[in-house]
């Protein structure tokens, strides 16, 4: 029995790709028990001792059931009459078309949770189109502000929308329902929208632009690469480090450390000289290695200093090896669950399972009879 602050919470999961599985994911790790619903088509067996490498699927079980039939349909209901919440990932209208929309499954329990998570949302006029991470944060306003003066704006990866603004805003919206339901005895439905959790994301930026500390042309600002003393610099050895001197005693002592303090320089926040600045900073720190430059600056607490180490770096650096912020799940390296929680901690539960892996054992475990189980098999409901 996991020992995490969701300890006890049931959850069923369609499989999707991307921010749903990360939601399922999220929850896991904090203890809920997380039932994920694999395409029987996808169940082609697989050996447990070898789980798959999607690490986004790890900490749950897979069930493989048919939606197209009319008994798999039935199953995932049996399996909402039992479950705090719901997390599906299709385009709008389409769990309502399979027999599982949040109609179905309220009126089944509820006090079921129904979280739903798309790009564009439930409504809108972009509500029924395709579109991927990118689309969505360009949409939020998200997207253009990310990139270097004169450039064209740059994708941050899939981080903003798919997971920042995904999986992580549909996991917060389902603790929530979640802990609202305590009080009130009824679920309900959240409508998780990427383009939505993305916009969320930016209310900070929003705040500095309001006030005129941030101008809309890219790469000009305090946060994204205009200043001087804040950015990415390249070291002797094609590696880089990370600057962010932004208060005035983290800037004295960047420039007490890299000995920039004995020339005549402008003011910090003298804007017409922060590319000339930058200049001076791209010559200084390309004089010696990244390994020198972490000598030299991690000597102090106040530089506001890191090394830009690549993913392979990263789980091996002494600050991530001794706050296990990495661990080894099936034989692949990737992030711990986080937060930390002092009394009820996160963890890891099981590998990622094959499609349709625990289909027996997960069913049974649910109130499923041996005879049921077999008979949905037969029929072709269950693989």
């Amino acid at each position: 029995m996991s020992s995490g602050p969701l300890s006890g919470v049931k959850v069923i999961e369609i499989q999707g790709i991307g921010p749903g599985p990360f939601c399922g994911m999220l929850l896991a790790d904090m203890g809920a028990e997380v039932l994920r619903i694999d395409r029987a088509q996808a169940v082609r067996g697989g050996d447990p001792a070898q789980p798959p490498l999607d690490t986004l699927a790890r900490g749950r079980r897979s069930v493989g059931v048919d939606l197209k039939s009319p008994d798999g349909v039935e199953t995932v209901l049996r399996l909402v009459e039992q479950a705090d919440a719901f997390i599906e990932g299709f385009r709008p209208g389409v769990t309502e078309r399979l027999g599982i929309g949040p109609d179905e499954c309220l009126a089944r329990n509820p006090r079921l949770v129904y979280g739903r998570m798309t790009g564009w949302g439930q409504d809108g006029p972009y509500s029924p189109t395709a579109g991927h991470d990118i689309n969505y944060i360009a949409l939020a306003g998200a997207l253009d502000p990310i990139g270097r003066a004169g450039e064209k704006p740059v994708p941050p990866l899939n981080l903003v929308g798919d997971f920042g603004g995904g999986g992580l805003i549909l996991a917060y919206g389902i603790v929530c329902a979640l802990l609202e339901a305590k009080t009130s005895g009824k679920g309900q439905v959240i409508d998780a929208a990427m383009v939505d959790g993305a916009a969320v994301l930016t209310t900070f930026i929003y705040g500095l632009r309001a006030m005129g500390f941030w101008q809309d042309e890219r790469g000009t600002n305090l946060l994204d690469t205009g200043a001087h003393f804040y950015d990415t610099y390249e070291t002797a050895d094609g590696k880089y480090v990370s600057i962010g001197s932004i208060e005035p005693q983290f800037y004295a002592e960047l420039l007490r450390l890299t000995g920039l303090d004995k020339e005549d320089l402008p003011g910090q926040m003298d804007r017409s000289q922060w590319g000339p600045m930058k200049e001076r900073l791209e010559a200084l720190f390309r004089t010696k290695t990244r390994d020198e430059w972490d000598a030299i600056l991690e000597s102090s607490p106040d530089v506001c200093y890191a090394p830009v180490l690549s993913m392979a770096e990263a789980p091996d650096h002494p600050h991530n090896k001794q706050r296990g912020t990495f661990v080894e799940v099936g034989g692949v390296v990737q992030p711990a669950p986080a937060p930390r929680l002092s009394r009820t901690p996160g963890a890891v539960s099981r590998p990622p399972a094959h499609p349709g892996q625990h289909t027996d054992e997960a069913l049974a475990d649910w109130g499923f009879a041996a005879d049921e189980i077999a008979k949905l098999r037969e029929t072709g409901a269950i693989a």
